[in-house]
């Protein structure tokens, strides 16, 4: 989508700069943001970002919002990137977005496209995605989002971005509650995570068993056990209260995943009801059940 010139914009539009894996999907996440108007440039070095925006202000407006796209091809200019965000050089509100997958995920993508890692040397693949881990380690820590595309596809990925980014002018957290089982991994893009496990399972009840936590008797037999009502009652509010902190922090995002054997019953159970109660407080809230089908 090509930006449109706007004189008269006040506000100064979002910066978003996507970095993470080779192979994670930089290249499909920067088609979507362009397609929701972004002015977007691939493979910038992290030390023209302060001359990048001065160009799209000059050309466009203020107001026009950008993407770039910054990745270990960057060479000897990636460690200004770190450096740049923290001093808050582009003089705009900045969105650090990091994709991941995991290592055997990246590995039988970039055999499928046939490219070499850009760190692999004469060395594997794989020893180019832990040398580009060892890079990208600090900004992963510090990332605002980060988005593990390992069991998405290209659409997942587009859904993912548009989500995040379709409406950036509302400042109100955006908070995605992920049930899933433990069997199947814990979610590694996640920024709490609660064991469910402590709850009876109601896979052992019969007339349960072929029910999910989104049905009414599963529901109501989860809550009901000892511990349930507790639970929630003590973990909405830390919820909501680093929820304010994010806020503060300027951050957009959180991540809260629960989690119980196969992320059918209980952890679906509780996180319908977790969602509930931070929509009653006002929070912007989605529920993902992952693995739910998935037995």
């Amino acid at each position: 989508m090509t930006p449109t010139r706007d004189t008269d914009a006040t506000e100064r539009g979002e910066l978003v700069v996507v970095t993470g894996m080779t192979g994670a999907g930089r290249s499909t996440a920067a088609k979507e943001l362009e397609d929701l108007g972004y002015y977007v440039v691939d493979n910038l070095p992290p030390s023209l970002l302060p001359d990048v925006v001065k160009l799209v202000d000059e050309g466009f407006s203020s107001a026009q919002r950008i993407a770039v796209v910054v990745d270990v091809r960057s060479g000897s200019f990636f460690h200004t990137l770190h450096a740049n965000l923290a001093q808050g050089a582009t003089g705009r509100r900045t969105t650090l977005v990091f994709l991941d997958a995991a290592d055997d995920v990246l590995v039988r993508r970039q055999e499928a496209a046939r490219r070499p890692h850009p760190l692999q040397g004469t060395g594997r693949l794989l020893d180019g995605l832990q040398r580009e881990r060892q890079v990208l380690g600090d900004l992963r820590s510090d990332a605002d989002l980060v988005i593990d595309t390992t069991a998405l596809n290209v659409h997942q990925l587009t859904d993912a971005i548009g989500e995040a980014f379709g409406s950036p002018e509302t400042m109100r957290l955006s908070v995605n509650v992920i049930s899933f089982g433990f069997k199947y991994g814990i979610p590694v893009d996640a920024d709490f995570v609660a064991d469910m496990r402590f709850l009876p399972n109601p896979f052992w009840v019969p007339e349960l068993r072929a029910s999910t936590g989104k049905d009414g008797p599963v529901s109501d037999y989860v809550r009901a056990q000892p511990g349930a009502e507790e639970f929630l009652d003590a973990y909405v509010p830390v919820l909501t209260g680093v929820a304010e902190g994010y806020l503060r922090e300027g951050k957009r995002f959180m991540r809260v995943a629960l989690g119980c054997t196969g992320g059918k019953h209980r952890s679906v159970a509780m996180s319908e009801e977790i969602s509930r109660r931070l929509l009653a407080h006002g929070l912007e809230v989605r529920v993902t059940h992952r693995d739910l089908g998935r037995e």
